[in-house]
Order: C-alpha cells, then structure tokens, then sequence
C-alpha cells in the first residue's frame, strides 16, 4: 500500500469529505492572556448539520436570519459569519462535475469506462459532496483513486506518471536502527543529536492586499521540547523586527508587518538554527499500568469538541479493536495498527469540517492529522492520555512537507512520541523486532515541531479567523480588510545540516 505522509505540498486547498459506502477497517490550556478571536466559535448544530450534508442554501438563509436577530452576541456573530466562509471554502475544495472528474481519472486510464467509474464512486473512493442538489467532487479525488485502490492503480497504462513515493523516514532506515540502539544501551531517550538551519518564506500574491495596506503574517516558530528539540536560536527575518511568541505558546509563531506595493508580492521570511534529537523509548509491555490521572493529565483523557468527541460510532469501533485487553500499551498497539489500516490520501481543508476524528472514522481515508486525531481520540477513550504535535519534515535530499504526530502517556514512561501515518515498520533479518513500534515510542529526528497542541491561540492574536483552524505550519496571513486565504499565498522551507547530521 503506498502511502504518503504528512499534508498537500501546495498551499491550494486540499482536505477532503468522503462519502464513503463501506466501513472503516472491518489541554493543556495556553498561559497566554491573548484572544480566542482567530479560533472560530462553533456554529448552531442545526446549520452547521445543513452545510455537512449540502444544503448550502437553506444554510445561507438561515444565517441571514439569525445575523438579523436582535441581541446577538459579538461571539454568536462570529460563528455565523464563519460558517458562511465554511461553504465558501468548501467549494473552493470541490469544483469537479462528474464529466471532469472522468477527464481527469482518463489521463491515466484512457478507456475508463462510466461503468468503472459509477462503482467506484459507489464504493466511496471518489470523494463527492451533493451541495444544493449538484454533485461536485473533491479537486483531489482522481488522484486519490490511485491512493485508495488496488484496482485503479492495476489500470493505469504504461505512460501513467509515478504514484508519490513514500516518505524517506516510512521505511525502516539505518537512522531508526541507531536510535533504537544508543537508545538502550545509553539509557536516554533523546538522541543522534543534529543542528540545523531553517528559513521559512511566505509569499504574498501581487495585489492581494491594496498598495499602501499593512499585511500582517504569522509564521510558525518551534518550541523548546526537552529531549526532542532545543538551543533554539533566532538568526534574522525580512522584514527585521519580527515578533517571537513567548516559549508558553502552544502554537508558537513569528509575527511580522509589510506594506503591499502595487504590482509586487509580499515577501516574509524567517531563519532560525536548533538542534534536534531522535526519540526512542524502548518499552516493555509488562511494566506498562494504567496511568493515574492526575490534574496535570485530566484535559488529555476528556473530549474536546469538536473534533474529539466520544460517538456512538467510535465507542463501537473501540470496542471491535481493543476487545478484552487491559495494559495500556497492548490497547494502544491494537488501536495503533488499526488507524495505521486506513490508507493515506490527500484530504481538504481541516477548517471545513465539523468533527475531524468522527469523519476520518467513516471516511475510509485519511491524511496525518485525520489520522492522528483519530488516534487521539480513541486513546482517550480508552483512558490513555493522548495529546497533538506536529510541525515540518525534512530529510538528507530535498524531500521536506508538513506533517502532524501525537504523543500518549504510558506509565511508568511518561510521555512518548506516536506517529500513526509513518506506522509500522517492516524489521529486516538481523533486526531487533521491537523496530516494528518504532513509531509507538519513538521519533525521527528529522522533524521540527511548531505545535504542542491543536486550535490554539496566537500571540498576538489574529484578528480574523485563520484559513487553518487546526494546525498552525504554513503560516497565516490577514490585513485590515480580512483574512487571506492560501489561494493568496503560498509557502516555501529551506534547511541546511550545520552539524551532526544523520545519515542513514
């Protein structure tokens, strides 16, 4: 099964909603004192209902409606306004008619066939939404097909390009074998130290912004994690003066200012060095116990709506994997291998949909961070504290994406890196067989976390809502009259080993 990690490359949007007709596999709190403002509140059920199931009019109506209520909050008003700028963002994710789509999907099998394709789009692997009685499918569901089907992919001809490969680290590599191995015979669980150098460019497009206005740009900056990532050094911005967030953040950014120019892009760039280390903790399932839940641990046992909420549909599906297990550690290696079960594709914009962990369950597919926030949540329900993480992955060539991991605590290890999409590793002869979980306990070093958590404020505070309500890699991007949305922008990370890199 090819899979690839992490999120789209391009800053287009590309997320997706399945409707799929098979079934899926057989805080924290911020110390910063800014504003949830740029964090939309949630919508009323009952429009945020019609917008997932298509009825972008009926919804429009009612939030006309209810915008001219009496008495209405500033919040209530927010999360109206947004839930009108969900269906736009929708629709900027699904634009293909069926007709396209086939074009599309011919590009690679030239005699597909209308049979071909009304079965699998019956069968749920081509993502469609029915928005107001017209049936759109996802920008990126032809090419999903090929993620998510045996079948398609047996039918693509000769001339077909190269399906993406997968990720440098989504193979067991000499860089895992050796941080297993200085892991136990060290005794630490942070190694293969290395240093590097980062610039991150976010480009603005000519005359996205009025000459003359203020563009206003968070880029994402990595936080201090002990044995993971530290000795984080600023080096320059354009323009200089950039604003750090304070070490507390969870979303940590830079924030900088720009004048637009007529005619020109805006150009905001960030370098900093860190050094970062591997993670391994070699466990032993037999010293592994429930956890207790201390104050400290509470916020990551307990539902975070909306995107971890305890379902009917995901307490069955737990009980279906974990069975009558009881260690912790067995419980997560079951619910691990079932998330890693759902194959990679490549997903819309997190900021459309309503509960990420409930539609990754049903959708049959999913990218890092669906996937992760699945795993998160069926942790949690079953009692294993699980929290977010992610960031930016490089490697020794010019591969690099954003990505989104987790962690889980375990008892008597504390907290421990989980990355469900890289999942299980195939040991080689000779290999010690506990490389197969490398990924439940452990990390490669070849990764920059920005984020300790999920749907989080920045400092300062946006203004606007962000184009991406989740994760914080790309950057965010507003002036005056709004918020710019990645169809404005896009986004660019360049990196150099300074020392101690780790070849494999």
């Amino acid at each position: 099964m090819t899979r690839v990690p992490g999120k789209q490359r391009k800053h287009a949007p590309a997320r997706r909603r399945t409707v799929l007709a098979g079934t899926v596999l057989a805080g924290l709190l911020c110390c910063a004192t800014s504003s949830l403002a740029s964090l939309p509140p949630p919508g009323p059920p009952a429009i945020v209902a019609q917008i997932d199931h298509g009825h972008f009019a009926a919804a429009r109506q009612a939030i006309d409606t209810a915008l001219e209520q009496q008495g209405l909050t500033p919040q209530a008003r927010e999360a109206l306004q947004f839930q009108r700028e969900r269906m736009h963002r929708m629709l900027l994710d699904f634009t293909l008619t069926a007709d396209e789509a086939k074009a599309r999907i011919r590009k690679q099998i030239p005699d597909l066939t209308d049979a071909e394709f009304a079965r699998w789009d019956h069968a749920g692997l081509l993502e469609h939404m029915v928005i107001d009685g017209r049936t759109l499918y996802f920008n990126r569901a032809p090419s999903n097909l090929f993620l998510l089907s045996d079948e398609a992919r047996a039918r693509r001809g000769r001339s077909a390009p190269a399906l993406p490969p997968n990720g440098p680290n989504e193979l067991l590599n000499d860089h895992h074998r050796a941080a297993f191995r200085e892991a136990v015979e060290s005794g630490k669980t942070g190694v293969l130290p290395m240093r590097v150098r980062v610039t991150q460019t976010v480009t603005v497009d000519a005359n996205a912004v009025p000459a003359g206005e203020t563009v206003k740009a968070w880029i994402p900056y990595p936080r201090a994690i002990p044995g993971q990532q530290d000795d984080i050094h600023f080096v320059a911005s354009q323009p200089a003066g950039a604003r750090v967030a304070p070490v507390d953040t969870l979303q940590r950014t830079a924030y900088m200012e720009a004048p637009a120019r007529a005619g020109q892009p805006t150009v905001f760039k960030l370098t900093y060095e860190l050094t970062l280390r591997a993670q391994s903790h070699p466990i032993d399932p037999a010293r592994v116990v429930p956890a207790t839940i201390t104050p400290q641990l509470e916020p990551f046992v307990q539902e975070r709506a909306p995107h971890i909420v305890f379902t009917d549909d995901l307490r069955a599906f737990s009980r279906k994997v974990v069975g009558d297990e009881k260690n912790p550690y067995r419980i997560a290696q079951k619910l691990f291998a079932a998330v890693d079960a759902i194959p990679w594709a490549g997903a819309r914009e997190y900021s459309t949909i309503s509960n990420i962990s409930d539609y990754t369950l049903h959708a049959g597919h999913g990218d890092c961070g669906e996937q992760t926030l699945l795993l998160l949540t069926l942790l949690r329900l079953n009692g294993i504290p699980a929290r977010w993480q992610s960031g930016w992955m490089f490697s020794d060539g010019d591969y690099d994406n954003i990505h989104d991991w987790g962690q889980l605590y375990l008892a008597p290890y504390g907290w421990v890196p989980v990355d469900v999409t890289f999942g299980q590793l195939e040991p080689k002869a000779g290999d010690d067989p506990r490389l197969r979980w490398f990924y439940l306990g452990g990390l490669d070093a070849y990764r920059i976390a920005f984020n300790d958590d999920y749907s989080r404020p920045f400092v300062p505070a946006k203004q606007f809502p962000r184009s991406e309500t989740v994760d914080s890699q790309r950057g965010e991007v507003e002036w005056r009259g709004g918020n710019l949305y990645f169809d404005k922008w896009d986004y660019h990370f360049d990196w150099q080993f300074l020392h101690g890199r780790n070849d494999k």
